[in-house]
C-alpha cells in the first residue's frame, strides 16, 4: 500500500494499466485526449507489477485494471471514469488536480 500511495502522489494523473487490456486502453486514450498526460504503469511489463496489481486489490480496485487515481485519490476504474466524464465531473477533476490547464 505504501508503494501504491508513494507512486500516485508523484503525478497529477496515474492509470494502472495492462497492455492487453481494452478497458485500460480505452480510458488511456480518454485521459490523453483531453491533455492530462497520465503516468502509466503497465503492470505486465514493469517490474513489481504482480505486487503492485496484489496491492490495488488490497486498495479496492477491483478488478486491479485500470485503476485510476486523479490528484493522490482513487477515483476507481473504467465504469466509475466514464461515469465521471458523461455526467460532466471529469474535466473539473482533472483541472483541481493540476492535469489541465485549460
Amino acid at each position: 500500500m505504501d508503494m501504491i500511495t508513494k507512486m500516485v502522489m508523484e503525478r497529477p494523473v496515474v492509470i494502472y494499466s495492462k497492455s492487453s487490456c481494452c478497458m485500460s486502453h480505452t480510458i488511456k486514450t480518454l485521459l490523453c485526449d483531453f491533455g492530462a498526460n497520465p503516468a502509466v504503469y503497465e503492470l505486465d511489463e514493469v517490474s513489481r507489477g504482480r505486487e503492485i496489481e496484489q496491492a490495488l486489490l488490497r486498495f479496492g480496485c477491483s478488478p486491479a485494471v485500470p485503476a485510476v487515481f486523479i490528484g493522490g485519490e482513487l477515483v476507481g476504474g473504467a465504469n466509475e471514469v466514464m461515469s465521471l466524464h458523461l455526467n460532466g465531473s471529469l474535466i473539473p477533476m482533472l483541472k483541481r488536480a493540476g492535469a489541465l490547464w485549460v
